[in-house]
C-alpha cells in the first residue's frame, strides 16, 4: 500500500508569486504604449485604403485616405486606452468592444458592402468582443474595478 509521507515538522509551505515575472523594464512598456497604437493604426489605415482601392491603381487620394484613417484609428486607440481603465468594469468592457466593432465596422463598409451589412458586423464584433472582455474583469476584478489578488 502506498502512503503519504509524513511532514516534517520544520518544513514551511512555498507561497506561489501572484503575477509571473516581468521580463521587460518600464522603459519598454511606456514604449509599447504608444508603439503598438503606432504599429495597429498603420496597418489598419493600409488596410483600409486597399479595402476602398478595391484592387484599382494606387492614387494620392488613396494614400492620404489611408493616412487620415491611420492617424484617426490611432487617437481613438490611445483615448479608449488611456480612458477605459477609469470606468466600471461593464462600461470598460463596453468601450473596448465598441472601439472594436466599429473599427471592423468601418473596414467592411470600405469594400463598398450596404452599410445594413457593415452595422450588423459591427455589432456582431462588438457583442462577442464585449462578451470576452467583460468575462475577462469581472473574473479579475472586484465591482469597483480594484485587481483581486
Amino acid at each position: 500500500m502506498a502512503h503519504a509521507a509524513p511532514r516534517s515538522r520544520g518544513a514551511t509551505r512555498q507561497v506561489r508569486p501572484i503575477r509571473t515575472p516581468d521580463i521587460f523594464d518600464e522603459r519598454v512598456h511606456r514604449m509599447a504604449q504608444v508603439g503598438i497604437p503606432v504599429v495597429l493604426g498603420l496597418v489598419y489605415g493600409y488596410w483600409a485604403a486597399a479595402n476602398r482601392r478595391g484592387g484599382g491603381p494606387v492614387t494620392g487620394w488613396n494614400i492620404l485616405f489611408g493616412f487620415v484613417t491611420a492617424v484617426a484609428f490611432i487617437v481613438l486607440c490611445l483615448a479608449v486606452a488611456a480612458f477605459a481603465p477609469l470606468l466600471k468594469r461593464e462600461l470598460h468592457s463596453l468601450t473596448k468592444s465598441a472601439f472594436a466593432g466599429a473599427s471592423v465596422g468601418f473596414l467592411y463598409s470600405q469594400s463598398g458592402d450596404s452599410v445594413m451589412r457593415s452595422a450588423a458586423l459591427g455589432i456582431a464584433v462588438t457583442a462577442g468582443v464585449f462578451g470576452v472582455f467583460f468575462y475577462r474583469y469581472y473574473t479579475r476584478e472586484d465591482a469597483e474595478g480594484n485587481r483581486i489578488r
